[in-house]
């Protein structure tokens, strides 16, 4: 038995549904990092953010991520790309959007070709591209037909929840 196993085979605390809505809160929350424990069992996750200055250091660093406030003197992480141009916006193409914060992947493997090129029909239900997120790798299925229009971020990109990865012309 792997450590966080139940005697079932099915770990205790938290399952990837879970941890997802901890990612999610962790963005929403603009929080760097959150650690959590149950018994033996302990989950930590950190988010890329600002990096903190060389006087900062300890419980003042943990204190200020965790409560989500940059410390003094270090600017706010980026915010998300745009969401197109208004061009995009008006001409009724719809947004292929991230679910959850991680990294962008347009194939399998670097000698596989890509899921979706701009100009390729897609289907409802197609994989479009996969999302690495804590060593997970999670397909991102279309929930549009149509036609790949735009691809908004590149291989291998760390992308935001909510952020626009592809428009598509729906058909």
């Amino acid at each position: 038995m792997r450590p966080g196993d139940s005697p079932s085979g099915v770990l205790a605390v938290l399952d990837i549904e879970k941890i997802k809505q901890l990612i999610e809160m962790m963005v929403s929350n603009d929080l760097v990092e959150i650690s959590l424990r149950d018994g033996e069992e302990e989950v930590n996750l950190r988010r890329p953010g600002p990096a903190l200055p060389a006087n900062l250091s300890g419980a003042a660093a943990h204190n200020n991520a965790a409560v989500g406030a940059p410390p003094q003197g270090v600017s706010p992480p980026p915010q998300p790309a745009v969401r197109g141009s208004e061009e995009d916006q008006e001409s009724g193409w719809v947004e292929i959007v991230s679910p959850m914060v991680g990294t962008y992947y347009a194939s399998s493997d670097p000698e596989s070709p890509p899921f979706a090129k701009v100009g390729q029909p897609i289907q409802v239900g197609m994989v479009v591209c996969i999302l690495e997120a804590m060593k997970v790798f999670n397909e991102i299925k279309s929930e549009v037909a149509g036609t790949i229009e735009r691809i908004l971020v590149k291989n291998a990109e760390a992308v935001e929840f909510g952020q626009p990865l592809m428009l598509v012309r729906p058909s």
